[in-house]
């Protein structure tokens, strides 16, 4: 059984789709990214997912329970770190811990059985009875991870799970998601406008954008889908029989010539450089410069829709992030 399945699922605020008849299936035990810009339906998806918000149209299945008619048998088998801090401040992480608990009713001694645990689970064990006023940023976000993991819940969503981080720490809360992973086998559903964390963390990606899901793929899939390398020669001089002699290279998928360059891409760029170089020194031709470009999610992102992420996110609508910012405060008032 997958651990979550989306059926045509739909979101629609006055005239504005959300989310538009979505269907696909996360893997248990799976990283599983939903990357787009803000605005392209992520949290949407999340918030129908976790049941704070119903489905104009569709539905989907966590854990087997469907999120229309089994919502407290959703809510008991998932957790979820929102993208706003949700943590009290003025509590030590022990009790932070012991009051989320308690919201899932769990009993004293069960209390103080798993606390420790998720404690040392989350590299905290040494921090328990600080205030959590005195932790990192870094460590903030642990302890909101290892909340969401109290209730020892199958399938954990964290949505935007570094933003607001600097970059050594975005790092360690990525190899910490990793490890989580690996050691507990929890299925995480991740939401992220970062290509470099997706591509870092997921097992396969499903990118997003305005409510739709136009390519689902591990993030090597999705950047062979390129068609591979692109190593730019910049030519000095006669190069016709160079350029001619690259149609004859099984490892050359296409090459796009101007007066100055050559741009070929190619499998394996970065170990054709020679070959190249050779077949240069044969031809009696002058390179003058070698560039080589790997794919990214973000060239995937601008081939599928057109515009770059940062492009997307300048124009995001403002009905998903008010839909969003009401569901957080929903689940906030529930907490």
């Amino acid at each position: 059984m997958d651990a979550i399945q989306v059926d045509g699922l739909t979101k629609e605020f006055d005239t504005v789709t959300a989310v538009d008849e979505l269907s696909f299936a996360v893997e248990q035990g799976e990283v599983f990214g939903l990357l787009g810009p803000n605005g392209a339906g992520k949290s949407t998806l999340i918030n129908m997912l976790v049941t704070l918000l119903g489905p104009t149209a569709g539905t989907a299945w966590v854990n087997g329970h469907d999120i229309r008619d089994e919502t407290g048998d959703v809510r008991d088998s998932l957790g979820i770190v929102f993208q706003e801090p949700a943590v009290d401040e003025e509590l030590t992480g022990a009790e932070n811990l012991a009051f989320h608990a308690r919201m899932y009713s769990k009993r004293k001694a069960e209390r103080e059985e798993r606390i420790p645990e998720v404690l040392e689970l989350v590299d905290l064990a040494d921090e328990a009875d600080n205030k959590v006023a005195s932790y990192s940023g870094g460590m903030q976000r642990r302890l909101e991870i290892g909340r969401g993991l109290m209730h020892k819940p199958e399938v954990l969503f964290l949505d935007e799970p570094t933003t607001g981080l600097d970059a050594r720490t975005r790092r360690d809360t990525w190899e910490y998601i990793q490890r989580l992973n690996e050691e507990s086998g929890v299925t995480i559903i991740i939401t992220t406008h970062y290509m470099d964390e997706a591509d870092f963390l997921c097992e396969r990606v499903a990118i997003m954008d305005q409510g739709e899901i136009v390519a689902v793929d591990s993030p090597e899939g999705l950047k062979d889908s390129l068609g591979g390398d692109v190593v730019t020669l910049g030519l000095n001089g006669p190069a016709n029989e160079f350029v001619d002699r690259l149609d004859d290279r099984p490892w050359v998928r296409e090459r796009d010539r101007t007066d100055e360059e050559v741009a070929i891409t190619l499998e394996h760029g970065s170990t054709r450089v020679v070959d190249l170089v050779r077949l240069a020194d044969e031809t009696e031709t002058t390179i003058t410069s070698v560039d080589l470009e790997k794919p990214s999610l973000e060239n995937v992102f601008l081939s599928l829709t057109g515009s770059t992420l940062t492009e997307r996110e300048a124009d995001e609508p403002s009905t998903e992030s008010a839909s969003h910012e009401q569901s957080s405060r929903t689940a906030r008032a529930r907490q």
